[in-house]
């Protein structure tokens, strides 16, 4: 990985082209989004307050992003009194760094991870495993992903790609190695039954929270009037590698803070009922700092700016900052329903994937120049979003900084000469007239009465996505004088 992009990834386009040839994670996403669609239809429905939650939580980041530097030194001072210790890291390599070296001053070389986006963004595993440290990721999906060896396609349901079958077939590959807590003889009869595969994913954890003396999570929310951590989950995984170990590093976005406690009242009913369709997490763990005889001992918060507040300073794209991770644009988004996260070549997928990654690392890659495009436009994701991200509009910005950036290139040259000729004939109305006639009669000629769908050689690029219109007959020009004598 490249900061959040997934190195030899290539452009949306082609990934998705390739991605849309694989019936079975069709079928797999479509069943999938549907569901979790359903559910949040129904969990929303029964609020009538919803939009006014809706207009909450935008008012709350919006107000957090513009005192955010206030905010964030708030919560280094409340963290610090508590007990604990803040690291600001500016960038992915910075993050990783600090963790690896907090992790090797306690000696260990394993650690238990509570799901974290932060840590994909940075890719701290592979970090880790270059210290020589082994990461035991304990929620189930991202606990799929990694046995699988492959690479989370969804923020919230990581492994939404891979159906029960598949996720048998790993599980039975992968464990019962000879692993502590793992028997060969359960995963060899394993069936795809999910209470038996949640049976396996948790025989095969059990040993390693209770060995573990490190852990790292992420965060949903950071508060900064009482320097609090809030992780919401659904597993109870969380609030182990919370509570177990001797030692707990947090890696989290700069922009998850928020200014009061009280204002989790509006996030945590945003969150779960967006999320996952839920009236509540079932498991949402808080912790300030560190006490005696109960939890950590040593507690650290480890602050990634990673390009967000490059990210600030733009004033219709900062309200990706505001983004609570519940995925909601996903499930809706008619793209992602058909290719899934892998096209998008980045950890973050989707809608909201495609107006933050190009921001948090710029649109110098093919794949980030690509992603600005990755949408229909149709505003679904507008619409469901519970803190009123107007993703549309950002996605057109960003659309308009793609565009400005390549004048600043050279053109391709063939691009170029195309371009040169068609300034050329749409700078006088005699050269467009005369092009128009000329390309008429070249219909004629050919005698062809329908779209062209494929051009030759070079020119194939431009009915890739759509078909060619025959040239009318007579311009507007020539009707125009012809029936207005």
């Amino acid at each position: 990985m490249n900061g959040t992009t997934f190195l030899g990834m290539p452009a949306f386009p082609r990934a998705a082209r390739d991605a849309l040839g694989d019936a079975q994670l069709r079928r797999n996403l479509a069943e999938a989004t549907r569901t979790i669609r359903d559910k949040r239809a129904e969990a929303v429905g029964e609020l009538p307050d919803w939009e006014e939650l809706r207009e909450a939580g935008r008012v709350l980041k919006e107000h957090t992003l513009r005192h955010l530097d206030r905010y964030l030194l708030q919560f280094e001072e409340r963290v610090t009194a508590a007990g604990g210790t803040v690291h600001w890291a500016r960038d992915a390599a910075e993050a990783n760094r600090i963790v690896a070296d907090l992790v090797r001053r306690t000696g260990r070389s394993e650690v238990v991870k509570v799901k974290s986006m932060a840590t994909q963004e940075t890719g701290l595993n592979t970090a880790l495993e270059q210290a020589g440290v082994r990461a035991y990721e304990t929620d189930l999906a991202e606990l799929i992903v990694q046995l699988g060896q492959d690479r989370p396609s969804h923020i919230l349901v990581p492994a939404i790609h891979r159906n029960r079958a598949e996720i048998r077939e790993i599980f039975r590959r992968e464990m019962g190695t000879g692993a502590v807590g793992d028997d060969p003889a359960d995963t060899d009869a394993l069936g795809d039954d999910p209470h038996e595969l949640a049976e396996a994913a948790r025989r095969h954890l059990r040993e390693k929270f209770l060995r573990a003396e490190v852990g790292i999570c992420g965060a949903n929310f950071l508060v900064a009037e009482t320097g609090t951590v809030v992780v919401a989950e659904s597993e109870g995984n969380g609030r182990m590698c919370v509570s177990l170990p001797e030692t707990l590093i947090c890696l989290a976005g700069i922009e998850k803070v928020v200014p009061r406690w009280q204002d989790l009242e509006v996030f945590l009913q945003l969150l779960p009922r967006s999320a996952t369709g839920e009236r509540m997490n079932p498991y949402t763990s808080t912790w300030t700092g560190t006490a005696d005889r109960d939890g950590p001992r040593e507690f650290h918060v480890v602050l990634l700016d990673g390009g967000r507040t490059a990210t600030l300073a733009d004033p219709i794209g900062r309200q990706a900052l505001n983004c609570i991770r519940c995925s909601a644009c996903l499930n809706v988004c008619p793209v992602y329903e058909r290719v899934g996260g892998h096209a998008y070549g980045s950890v973050y997928p989707g809608p909201i994937g495609a107006i933050l990654g190009p921001q948090l690392r710029g649109t110098a890659s093919a794949v980030d120049r690509s992603l600005p495009y990755a949408s229909t436009l149709c505003g679904a994701c507008y619409e469901v979003c519970p803190v009123k991200i107007n993703i549309p509009e950002v996605l057109v910005h960003l659309r308009a900084r793609v565009v400005d950036d390549s004048r600043r290139r050279p053109l391709p040259r063939l691009e170029g000469l195309a371009m040169a000729v068609a300034r050329w004939a749409l700078s006088s109305p005699r050269r467009l007239a005369g092009a128009q006639r000329m390309a008429a009669a070249a219909a004629r000629l050919l005698r062809r009465d329908r779209p062209i769908r494929r051009l030759p050689g070079p020119l194939a690029g431009w009915t890739d996505a759509r078909d060619l219109p025959v040239p009318a007959p007579e311009s507007f020009r020539t009707w125009w004088r012809r029936t207005h004598p």
